[in-house]
């Protein structure tokens, strides 16, 4: 179920205790970011968002009105990949995120999220630029053709599958859910005609987005002389 009201606490962006949450285009876009790409510390008040890409640290602080400090973190074996880290404290939007569906290690066990129906757009192209990809391809068979798919990505069956479902509603779109054998993500998939439809919809707003996905799209787009 999408919620078609916004949630409401206290909070006070200018001193970053967030005194009054008040949903926006922006704000659901950084919720995908967070659900995608954020963590809930156990302290009841820290929240914490780590990305590759420094445009989308950057989105979630300056969106939130934040003055704390972005860090370097290095993740995993050779080769390593360096991210970018951004902690902030707030017990009144901690507790927000909470009511909507996050969680503390959430990568597993998160399912729906709380969204308003008219910010749904903003918050997928969130979930999109945080966890998902987008690819295209000539195929061999057929060498007039070109294909790309649009993908969604979650540790959580329950959360892809969900989405799944609001995509459905909202789109009238079916796609795919795989998961390889080798691999602990589940992939919502959608094919070159279901992915325009999404697409179209996701961009209807975009003021906020990863230049560099938004760009892939597209280059993409171009070739078969679409628009978003």
């Amino acid at each position: 179920m999408v919620y078609a009201n916004a949630l409401r606490y206290d909070i006070d962006m200018s001193t970053n205790h967030f005194e009054k949450i008040v949903w926006s285009p922006d704000f659901a876009y950084v919720i995908g970011l967070i659900v995608t790409d954020g963590n809930l510390s156990k302290d009841g008040r820290h929240i914490n968002f780590t990305s590759k890409d420094i445009e989308l640290v950057n989105i979630v602080k300056n969106t939130l009105n934040l003055t704390n400090k972005i860090s370097l973190k290095i993740r995993g074996a050779e080769p390593k990949t360096t991210c970018y880290f951004l902690q902030f404290g707030s017990i009144n939007l901690y507790k927000f995120l909470l009511s909507i569906g996050l969680m503390p290690s959430k990568s597993k066990v998160i399912a729906e999220v709380k969204i308003p129906k008219r910010y749904y757009d903003d918050f997928l192209r969130g979930h999109f630029d945080g966890d998902g990809t987008f690819y295209s391809y000539k195929d061999k068979r057929w060498p007039s053709s070109f294909l790309f798919y649009l993908v969604f990505m979650s540790a959580s069956e329950n959360h892809i599958n969900w989405l799944r479902v609001q995509n459905s509603l909202k789109y009238r779109v079916s796609g795919h859910i795989s998961k390889n054998k080798n691999s602990s993500v589940y992939q919502l998939r959608y094919g070159k005609k279901e992915s325009l439809v999404i697409l179209r919809k996701m961009y209807s707003n975009s003021s906020l987005c990863l230049t560099r996905k938004l760009l892939k799209i597209k280059q993409a787009l171009d070739i078969i002389s679409e628009s978003l």
